[in-house]
């Protein structure tokens, strides 16, 4: 084992269950670190989100090398740092803090993690047309990566329109070369049929939301379709999406390229992805759920 140890946690709302810790800790045990990963649950610890800035302070003074931070807090966190990195600025929300000797400097792994996913799970597939449903903090991280992988139309369609345009002009300002809207969901039907594919960033289709986004009879086989949800892996929208013969990325693949990423960005070794994969999806329990193009890869 490594003579230098390594104490990390997750900080957020409900995040007992979350598998990060354990799949943190084996990447590490075959790196042979001496890594600790721990949840730090604020609603059970009682502690308001706001008080973020206190658990930096908490965390650093006990020894702690970084913090994974999560709902509500990748925000509320940014005032309280002396640095952000170019991603973590664009996106304006951080999800991994790292303690260095004389600064705390936050950084935005969610965004590479769906492209480097992407380009994994669905190698080749068209993105100049994208159709994004959700315009949380899930869908403006997929939104810059769509971007940025060259995507030229995006579409933002959630229920509240005032936050898809938001997301859109925000998203546009930092990508002038694309043509970025906002859309209402009902112009789902006009939408799909004219796209390359469709993410989905809502929690519609986890254990805790079951069902679908929205109509299974606007997919087509012309369309790829991808899920940021992970748990489960195979999800009501991907099951009904194969059914009709789309394409498919499921959520694991951002999951595991977000993971792989602050490993390195923590530990400045670059993990085993495919290693972490294969953890991960034992994790969940389930086999995966990729494009039909991405077996053996």
């Amino acid at each position: 084992m490594s003579s230098s140890p390594y104490l990390v946690g997750l900080v957020g709302q409900g995040v007992g269950p979350s598998l990060t810790p354990a799949l943190h800790m084996a990447e590490a045990r075959a790196n042979g670190l001496d890594y600790v990963y721990r949840t730090v649950d604020l609603t059970t610890s009682g502690i308001a989100p706001e008080r973020i800035g206190e658990v930096l302070e908490w965390a650093r003074a006990l020894g702690y090398n970084a913090l994974n931070v999560t709902h509500p807090c990748k925000r509320l966190v940014i005032e309280h740092l002396d640095a952000l990195d170019d991603g973590a600025a664009a996106l304006g929300a951080v999800n991994t803090v790292v303690f260095e000797p004389h600064r705390t400097v936050g950084y935005n792994t969610d965004a590479p993690g769906f492209g480097t996913g992407f380009g994994e799970g669905l190698p080749g597939a068209a993105t100049d047309s994208v159709t994004l449903v959700g315009a949380g903090g899930a869908g403006a991280a997929v939104g810059h990566a769509l971007l940025d992988i060259g995507t030229e139309h995006l579409v933002i369609v959630d229920l509240d329109v005032e936050r898809a345009t938001a997301l859109a002009r925000e998203l546009a300002n930092r990508h002038p070369g694309a043509r970025v809207e906002a859309s209402e969901f009902d112009k789902l039907s006009v939408l799909l049929p004219v796209s390359d594919g469709v993410v989905h960033c809502t929690p519609t289709g986890m254990a805790d939301h079951p069902g679908l986004p929205f109509d299974a009879g606007l997919l087509h086989p012309g369309l790829w379709v991808a899920d940021v949800v992970y748990r489960p892996l195979n999800t009501a929208l991907l099951t009904a999406a194969r059914e009709v013969g789309c394409q498919t990325l499921d959520g694991g693949h951002m999951a595991v390229h977000q993971a792989t990423t602050a490993f390195e960005l923590i530990t400045g070794i670059t993990p085993d992805a495919a290693r972490m994969s294969r953890h991960f999806r034992s994790l969940v329990g389930e086999f995966p759920t990729v494009s039909t193009t991405s077996e053996g890869n």
